[in-house]
């Protein structure tokens, strides 16, 4: 994939996560031979769970050859489980794409497809049950890489995959420049964004928030 121009296919439905699928694209899209499609079941604008608007540039039945999947998670992820089209896009571009990633609860769509059987991969903290439900041996790293599968947990870490693709990919020197292009240089206000690290009290609560969507 080094020189060779890259189709990278940032999957929508109702509901994903904005940051989940905005992260990597920003990433990945400054890979000079990389091409973003943004894909869907149709052209039809697809609203994110915060009300962000995103507008398709293919569809699941012209973009049958992507070289690299993107998979964002978001509170609509149970209905997605549901989506045909989508769990059977997913199945059938698989195979022949080089990578086939997720982002946050995205790895439970992989899961549907039979993406993930036989493999580990991670999600969101709160949706780790889930994912273990569908068969996958469930790891709590930031970022997995499994063959040709690569999973990363909550939001942020979307950022964190697409930078170790890029490096896998297209090497650390291409990866190093986009981590300063991008000031990319975490330092976060508040030490909560590990259940290990935050109060019990605020774990429960939002486990129970998350999974009651």
């Amino acid at each position: 994939m080094t020189e060779q121009k890259t189709d990278i296919a940032f999957v929508l439905y109702e509901n994903m996560t904005a940051l989940d699928l905005v992260g990597p694209y920003e990433v990945l899209s400054a890979v000079p031979s990389a091409t973003g499609h943004f894909v869907a079941a149709t052209r039809d604008p697809v609203r994110a769970d915060n009300g962000l608007t995103v507008q398709p540039t293919t569809t699941f039945a012209e973009l049958t050859r992507p070289d690299v999947v993107v998979v964002p998670g978001g509170s609509g992820w149970r209905n997605a489980l549901e989506a045909a089209d989508l769990i059977a896009w997913l199945a059938a571009v698989h195979p022949a794409a080089t990578w086939t990633t997720s982002v946050c609860t995205g790895s439970t769509l992989l899961a549907k497809a039979g993406v993930l059987a036989g493999r580990t991969a991670t999600t969101h903290w709160a949706c780790r049950d889930v994912l273990a439900g569908l068969g996958v041996e469930v790891s709590t790293d930031r970022v997995v890489f499994d063959g040709d599968v690569v999973s990363a947990a909550g939001v942020s870490a979307g950022i964190d995959m697409a930078l170790r693709l890029v490096a896998r990919a297209w090497g650390e020197d291409a990866a190093q420049r986009i981590t300063l292009g991008l000031e990319y240089d975490p330092q976060p206000p508040f030490d909560t964004g590990s259940p290990d690290r935050a109060p019990a009290e605020m774990v429960t609560a939002l486990h129970a928030a998350v999974n009651a969507l």
